[in-house]
């Protein structure tokens, strides 16, 4: 139950400012270098001892064979990522500006992007909870086009009016994801690219496709969305850069004393894929090929930066009806899976396989060979 006296809201809200400011009186690379040190600390503690080793068992299943220490360590570092994340994100509105994002923000490689933006008609930018999904919105933004992104309200008031004010200084456009189903299409209409983080649990009714040969479940209204627009797809990512990458703007740094690790605030954009309505309108399923398709870049990205994603996230709570029904693998989804150009037999075999684990599991029978790591 939620109290509700009058001016609560804003007394919160302005206490959390107040707060949040607190790491800004510190350069960024210090206050990350101390986030990322809470981390550590945090990550293995025992106040954490359910979303550990959730993470550990997520990566075990993305990569089998993967060594137990080095699942342990990027574990550990999604920790770093998420804590250093979330002081990028009071940092960004002052570092991330016409002026001054050279320094941060490498976004060369959004050429194609961009001609895909030039050329106009409906355009909808995908990501993950991979790298800094916030600064694909900033870096669309500071190429010039007018940038909508999706995104949950939060529950104060007075602080969601803060966020959105702050990301609108920088040219983005926040919209409620409660009201995207309506607002989104005349964005679109008007050649106006929308930004979307795709990688959410779509529940027991969502579209069920390969990620990282598991069966994940996604929301159908994002692709019925494109459908309906018939909107080009660009999947990418904000990566952050490696110490021994180069700068964004090009200079190297490393000898810099106040850097601590992997602190300072450097990312690079990355252009995974993009397709459009040609590339799905002739499929048998074109809703089942858009959103595999896109699940399928999601997944490069994050093998790319395995450390930047949110491996403590319940990727594949939902499960699909023969699981929950206790049936063999569908003849029809085997076939779904076959009219993927990227998918080999032996890829749907793992999968299949995979999925028949997963059943066993559900309902309570032991699986022979199998070991959690956690």
């Amino acid at each position: 139950m939620r109290l509700n006296f009058p001016g609560m809201d804003q007394a919160a809200a302005l206490a959390i400012r107040a707060l949040a400011a607190a790491p800004l009186t510190l350069p960024v690379n210090v206050a990350g270098g101390v986030a990322r040190a809470a981390a550590r600390a945090f990550a293995t503690s025992r106040i954490n001892r359910k979303k550990f080793p959730r993470a550990t068992s997520n990566l075990a299943d993305a990569f089998p064979g993967m060594p137990e220490e080095r699942i342990r360590e990027l574990a550990i570092g999604a920790y770093e990522h998420l804590f250093q994340l979330g002081i990028e994100v009071l940092y960004a509105p002052r570092l991330i500006t016409e002026d001054a994002f050279q320094r941060h923000l490498d976004i060369r490689a959004l050429s194609s992007a961009a001609q895909v933006m030039i050329e106009g008609g409906p355009c909808i930018l995908i990501s993950g909870h991979v790298g800094n999904w916030e600064l694909i919105g900033y870096s669309v933004s500071m190429l010039g086009f007018p940038m909508h992104a999706v995104y949950r309200p939060l529950d104060l008031k007075p602080l969601d009016a803060w966020v959105r004010e702050t990301r609108e200084r920088q040219g983005l456009t926040l919209v409620s994801k409660f009201g995207a189903v309506r607002a989104l299409p005349p964005v679109l209409a008007a050649g106006q690219p929308v930004g979307l983080v795709a990688d959410q649990n779509g529940g027991d009714r969502g579209v069920f496709t390969p990620f990282f040969g598991r069966l994940a479940s996604t929301y159908k209204s994002i692709g019925i969305l494109a459908m309906q627009s018939r909107a080009k797809i660009i999947c990418g990512y904000a990566r952050r850069l490696r110490p021994d990458e180069p700068d964004p703007d090009g200079d190297s740094k490393f000898a810099n004393p106040f850097r601590i690790g992997q602190a300072s605030m450097r990312y690079k954009a990355e252009v995974v894929d993009i397709f459009g309505p040609e590339a799905w309108e002739n499929h048998p399923d074109p809703l089942y090929y858009l959103t595999a398709r896109y699940r399928k870049a999601m997944e490069q990205m994050v093998t790319q930066s395995p450390e930047q994603y949110l491996w403590m996230h319940r990727i594949w709570r939902s499960r699909p009806h023969h699981e929950r029904a206790d049936k063999p693998f569908p003849a029809a989804l085997r076939e779904k899976l076959r009219s993927l150009p990227w998918m080999t037999e032996e890829a749907i075999d793992r999968v299949a396989d995979r999925s028949d684990r997963d059943r066993a599991r559900l309902h309570g029978r032991e699986i022979a060979g199998e070991v959690h790591i956690g």
